[in-house]
């Protein structure tokens, strides 16, 4: 039976326990010791989830490190995990000798693959190792309370955060997706997400092992190959983030998009403007949304697949739910409170931060932090509804319907003020999205001098003939004048993390300069009633004040 395949190597359940246990072995070899931390850099790839699932067996800690990370990025990752030794694919090498340079002591580097240095090739050294079960005696006593990863938090604006994540969540995540898939060893997943996240790495696997299924893993996610791939796997179910849909959707027809046998794809971040258009044009009869954080204290599902939605909690049992949407200040960055001290529920319609109860009694609710304590401080509300409570502050803004739908708004931070209101930068890149010659769009705001606040700027990827009189009446109709973007960027594409959230602090950074950019600008010229073009002159008056919004 198939655990784990893909185009360049394949696990069954089998020689997946075979592989597992050389990894276990080796480490009990090298001497590792129950909390030692050991990173894990690699592609994805079947013998990535053998190499931690081995480590983590001997009580070592395994730290899920980007391939993609270079330089002194990659340098604070390592030293946030006080890695011990790192596994790397060959494709890594250089980069973590070059990181190496600011890390005292550089951690010892074995590598999967011919590397530069046979002498730290970890090919034969596994292949040495016995395949056979282990000696319960020669292992430590792990627990489902101890730590088994450090999941790195994907920011779009800052350094990330190395997430504990105990054995207890890992297989909590797995039961819970095995059970909302329905899955049976009669279905295969495909995953193209990064498996050095949450969902990518444990959600897609996790789900399909417990279950007895089979991953089809892919490399990276490719919208011309996704359909080859779908068909060739013969997949049954798929993982998805929201823009994955989206580029599926703008990517022209492929003779497979329809002859498949998907029955339902889970994820999350699916716009109500993309859902509709993705689940008719490729046949997929059910979509499972959900909403959850890698440190997190509560999730959310939309069983019922109302599009947009991520989730509902019907109003008879909201009191007994552990999250809460409060009442946010948007340029504190913090929550409202009252005369009391006391956070303000928001009533159904309102925009708040969700907060989910910590419980150290819940597996669920118990918040186990990160590497940093001052960070996993950061995280904590306390004294919110009464005296001693805490609840983790999600940095998420949602809002609620009457019929208990709730819905993501925003990231706090990428929400700004103008003209005294509160813009969703979410909430605008979804109209402008859904104009037809707008491929992605990315909403920000930009400090305009004389003014307070911030102005709606949209970085857009749009067709050669952007029709800008009817972006600009399309948004008109659509949006409250606050909302509207004052300035508009064509870009040929959009810098993006991993998990395809745009990254737009150089962006914010560039501003609306027609002299930093080198890209073509436009402005909402009142005088017109149209976005005009925007050249280094009508930068200067506008930074003058001559031209005012």
């Amino acid at each position: 039976m198939p655990a784990l395949v893909s185009r360049s190597e394949s696990f069954s359940y089998r020689q997946l326990a075979e592989r597992t246990r050389r990894f276990s072995r080796l480490a009990l070899a090298w001497g590792v010791e129950k909390g030692d931390v050991v990173g894990l850099m690699a592609h994805n790839r079947p013998e990535y989830v053998a190499a931690w699932l081995g480590l983590t067996r001997v009580g070592a800690t395994v730290a899920l490190i980007s391939a993609h990370l270079r330089d002194r990025s990659l340098a604070h990752s390592v030293a946030q995990a006080r890695c011990r030794l790192i596994v790397a694919d060959a494709t890594c090498e250089m980069a973590l000798a070059e990181a190496g340079a600011w890390l005292d002591p550089a951690p010892e580097i074995w590598i999967l693959g011919q590397g530069t240095r046979p002498s730290r090739s970890l090919d034969s050294l596994l292949d040495a190792q016995a395949p056979g079960p282990l000696d319960p005696a020669s292992l430590p006593v792990v627990n489902l309370d101890d730590r088994a990863l450090l999941i790195y938090t994907s920011g779009t604006t800052g350094l990330p955060k190395a997430a504990r994540i105990s054995h207890l969540r890992i297989m909590m995540w797995s039961r819970w997706f095995a059970g909302l898939l329905n899955a049976s060893p009669a279905d295969r997943l495909y995953n193209c997400l990064p498996m050095h996240h949450s969902v990518g790495g444990v959600v897609a696997v996790g789900s399909m092992l417990v279950a007895g299924a089979s991953v089809a893993i892919a490399e990276r996610f490719s919208a011309t190959g996704f359909w080859d791939d779908v068909a060739h796997w013969d997949c049954t179910l798929f993982q998805y983030i929201g823009d994955v849909c989206r580029y599926l959707v703008s990517a022209p027809t492929h003779p497979l998009e329809r002859s498949h046998r998907l029955r339902m794809a889970c994820g999350n971040g699916l716009s109500a403007n993309i859902w509709t258009r993705f689940q008719d044009r490729f046949a997929i009869p059910r979509i499972l949304e959900f909403y959850a954080a890698t440190e997190g204290v509560f999730s959310l599902f939309n069983v019922e697949g109302r599009p947009g939605a991520i989730g509902r909690v019907p109003p008879f049992l909201s009191h007994r739910f552990p999250a809460v949407i409060v009442r946010q200040d948007v340029e504190s960055g913090e929550p409202l409170r009252d005369s009391r001290g006391r956070c303000v529920r928001c009533e159904p319609g309102e925009i708040g931060q969700a907060l989910g109860r910590i419980s150290s009694a819940s597996g669920q609710q118990r918040f186990e932090g990160y590497t940093d304590k001052v960070d996993t401080e950061k995280k904590i509300l306390r004294d919110v509804f009464e005296e001693g409570d805490a609840y983790f502050a999600t940095g998420d803004l949602m809002r609620r319907d009457p019929d208990g739908y709730i819905y993501f708004a925003d990231r706090i931070g990428d929400t700004f003020r103008w003209k005294g209101e509160n813009v969703s930068t979410q909430e605008v890149a979804q109209v402008l999205t859904e104009f037809p010659d707008v491929r992605a769009a990315c909403v920000y705001g930009v400090v305009v001098p004389n003014t307070d606040g911030r102005a709606g700027m949209a970085a857009l990827v749009a067709d050669d003939n952007l029709d800008l009189a009817g972006l600009y009446s399309h948004v008109s109709a659509r949006l409250p004048a606050y909302a509207r973007p004052l300035f508009v960027r064509v870009v040929r594409e959009l810098e993006a993390t991993e998990t395809f959230k745009a990254k737009t602090r150089a962006l914010i950074e560039e501003g609306f300069d027609p002299g930093r950019t080198g890209e073509l600008l436009y402005f909402d010229d009142r005088a017109v009633k149209a976005y005009a073009p925007l050249d280094p002159d009508g930068f200067a008056r506008i930074a003058s004040g001559a031209i005012r919004f």
